[in-house]
């Protein structure tokens, strides 16, 4: 059965309806930009709600057939940065990399190769064209255009780590080789080691891995390239690796809850701070449950609760 019959009965439509939407879906999307954390802007290519449909449904359908490594930690049920984070918190040396312009770097090329790789035989011309259209958005909005994979969409996540996987299979090989944990979440790949001085290789051999997958199709980001130890501060993903190899919220953090806790509870915050620190706390549930106990004895359990109730006054 073809890709456009699956779709058709999945989302209750004819083939041929299926087909006349799929014909511009790549031209289907909303682009906006956002701020990034330190400098610049992010653009964000937002499908149309019936393209999402398309997505969502292709995902269902065949996310079986498309293999993730096991050190990627992102876009996974169940898992997040802090089980990304806990790989490292026993290894003292750490370097962190960052890889250029992720998603809109993985180009269809990149998918079929991957496609060959770990599942095996291309489908035909035709299939190729329907499925690169449901997954892949034209910037250029030129009918045979560059299509590239979009932020935004519900399919990127899983796509790009399928992308991946090759990669993180031979880079994990690779890192074992010289006693060292790799993972990557996203764009955002993490080496730690007990070995001192091991890590200042690592760099190099990324560059060959990429290359030997990619090409010059994917490159790092070399000025997010951070290594640290013990005798500072690391932070993977946002979350704090301690001395004593737990992960944390990490002090300031800590500090910033607290006294937001103690402006809520003099009815100080507005809601802009009040909705702030509710994420703060959810946050803290997941990454630290203890420090929710000792802001409880604290403030008081009921206060806290009110808090993660929404009980904004």
């Amino acid at each position: 059965m073809s890709v456009l019959e699956k779709l058709a009965i999945t989302l209750g439509k004819e083939q041929a309806e299926v087909e006349s939407f799929l014909l511009n879906a790549p031209n289907k999307y909303k682009v906006y930009s956002i701020p990034k954390r330190t400098h610049g802007n992010r653009i964000i290519a937002q499908p149309s709600r019936e393209l999402k449909k398309y997505q969502r449904a292709f995902i269902d359908l065949y996310e079986v057939y498309f293999p993730v490594h096991k050190n990627a930690f992102s876009y996974k049920k169940g898992i997040g940065i802090k089980q990304n984070a806990e790989v490292h918190k026993n290894n003292p040396y750490l370097l962190k990399m960052d890889l250029e312009n992720f998603f809109n770097s993985i180009v269809p090329n990149m998918f079929w190769e991957e496609w060959e790789r770990s599942i095996g035989d291309t489908p035909n011309k035709n299939e190729i064209k329907w499925i690169e259209r449901i997954l892949f958005w034209s910037p250029s909005k030129k009918s045979n255009g560059k299509m590239v994979l979009s932020i935004g969409a519900p399919s990127s996540p899983l796509i790009s780590n399928f992308v991946m996987h090759s990669f993180d299979k031979i880079l994990t090989s690779e890192c074992e080789k010289k006693g060292v944990s790799y993972t990557r979440y996203a764009d955002d790949m993490t080496f730690s080691t007990k070995n001192k001085n091991t890590l200042f290789s690592l760099p190099e051999t990324v560059s060959n891995v990429i290359r030997g997958v990619f090409g010059n199709r994917v490159s790092i980001n070399r000025s997010k390239t951070v290594y640290s130890s013990k005798a500072h501060n690391r932070h993977v993903t946002g979350v704090t690796l301690t001395n004593e190899g737990k992960v944390s919220l990490g002090r300031d953090r800590k500090r910033y809850i607290k006294h937001l806790i103690f402006e809520y509870q003099k009815n100080n915050l507005d809601a802009e701070k009040f909705n702030h620190l509710r994420g703060l706390i959810a946050f803290a549930r997941y990454i630290e449950p203890c420090f929710i106990d000792r802001l409880e004895n604290k403030y008081s359990a009921r206060l806290v609760k009110k808090v993660m109730d929404g009980d904004y006054e």
